[in-house]
């Protein structure tokens, strides 16, 4: 089955899901105040965190490095806000563990080495040449 049709169907069928758990435990109105609590924490820790990367972005371009980390840093702390915004408890656990630093840095390192094993493994076929012409006098 297509995983994007999955992702589709599936998430929003888990938000339902603990959206119905979590208020029948706990009620309608405490599940519904709790999810704007947490779409509104999650937005100021975004913002904050956004600001220390965008520091440490300028930091490295002053030190003539390249800010690979705090570009891809910055994406997922735009994604985490995405996640937070969008109200459910599933999505809002996963946007806060992207906010959180150690934890992002942990889910950053995994797709990069996962990245890096299947790139290599897909270049073990190349033959690296040289082709070097031999021009005569041609008259």
């Amino acid at each position: 089955m297509n995983s994007f049709f999955l992702l589709f169907i599936g998430l929003p069928a888990l938000e339902i899901f603990l959206l119905i758990k979590i208020g029948g435990q706990i009620g309608a109105l405490n599940t519904v105040s709790l999810i704007f609590l947490t779409a509104v924490i999650g937005i100021y820790f975004a913002k904050s965190q956004g600001m220390k990367t965008i520091k440490s972005g300028v930091l490295n371009l002053y030190q003539n490095k390249t800010p690979i980390f705090e570009i891809i840093s910055g994406a997922s702390i735009a994604i985490a806000a995405m996640f937070l915004i969008i109200p459910g408890f599933f999505t809002d656990s996963i946007g806060f563990l992207l906010l959180i630093p150690f934890t992002r840095k942990i889910i950053i390192n995994f797709f990069i080495n996962k990245h890096q094993i299947k790139t290599t493994k897909e270049n073990d076929n190349v033959l690296d040449g040289e082709i070097i012409e031999d021009k005569k006098d041609e008259l």
